[in-house]
């Protein structure tokens, strides 16, 4: 009985083939090579929509891109601390069960410069990276000034429907991080804390995360949100974090003796 080759050289000679391979390559090892090069090919269009995803989501999340773990200087016990937490809770996103289990809250708390914002938007890059997380950035005082300015009616920059968008947003994403919440501010006004209560409890329906930044200590942040909007803070799985460390922004008003340096001015220089 003929092998396959030899079939193979037959119907060459009989087609007037002046040459005849040596040696062929069967179905079977093509089908596997070919499969090899589409896969290989699929992982490289995931893995460019994955880039193409996280950048997106980095581009709308308004978050400043200086702010990561990389770039946090850990220079006191406070920020140590949190560091350790935000790893924690950025960990935690690991178990599907954890992210379905509740909504969970950060209330980071302290006087200024003292790195609240650059973890949280620290905890966000890591997030969207790691886990593809929506996430959005917002100053309060913002979000009220524009809430205040969509009830205008006559005007013609579109406010109001702009801010119904941002509104929507700020209850569909995955983690919202609220920065300088009640800054300068011993209290919200009534409707103010009503509005901000209400997102906060539509989010908990949802459970969906969040980060509050804010210069207050606790029991001044509770008067200042009023017990309506606190009482939704009560109602997420919270995480409080002090921060009580150095500022870390740098000084323009020179100090006392960089100013009699200046001046040629010795404080004890007898005249």
């Amino acid at each position: 009985m003929k092998s396959l080759k030899d079939r193979i050289e037959q119907l060459g000679k009989t087609l007037g083939r002046k040459h005849i391979p040596e040696s062929y390559t069967d179905y079977k090892t093509v089908r596997i090579e070919h499969e090899a090069l589409a896969n290989r090919d699929v992982r490289l269009l995931q893995k460019e929509g994955k880039r193409s995803r996280i950048q997106d989501l980095h581009g709308r999340s308004d978050l400043n891109p200086k702010w990561t773990f990389d770039n946090l200087i850990e220079d006191s016990d406070d920020v140590k601390e949190a560091i350790s937490i935000a790893h924690s809770f950025i960990a935690a996103h690991e178990d599907p069960a954890w992210r379905k289990s509740g909504s969970h809250m950060m209330i980071f708390y302290g006087d200024y410069g003292r790195g609240k914002s650059h973890t949280a938007g620290a905890i966000a890059h890591e997030l969207i990276n790691q886990y593809e997380i929506t996430v959005l950035y917002r100053q309060l005082s913002t979000l009220l000034e524009m809430r205040f300015f969509s009830y205008d009616y006559s005007a013609t920059d579109k406010v109001g429907e702009k801010f119904r968008e941002i509104n929507q947003e700020l209850l569909d994403v995955d983690l919202l991080i609220l920065d300088e919440v009640c800054v300068n501010e011993s209290a919200l006004k009534k409707n103010a804390q009503s509005w901000l209560g209400n997102l906060l409890r539509q989010r908990l329906a949802h459970n969906k995360n969040c980060i509050l930044i804010t210069n207050h200590n606790l029991a001044e942040l509770e008067q200042a949100l009023g017990s309506y909007c606190f009482e939704s803070i009560k109602e997420y799985d919270t995480y409080k974090v002090r921060f009580e460390g150095p500022s870390r922004r740098k000084e323009i008003i020179p100090t006392q003796v960089e100013s009699h340096r200046a001046t040629g001015y010795q404080p004890n220089q007898v005249k």
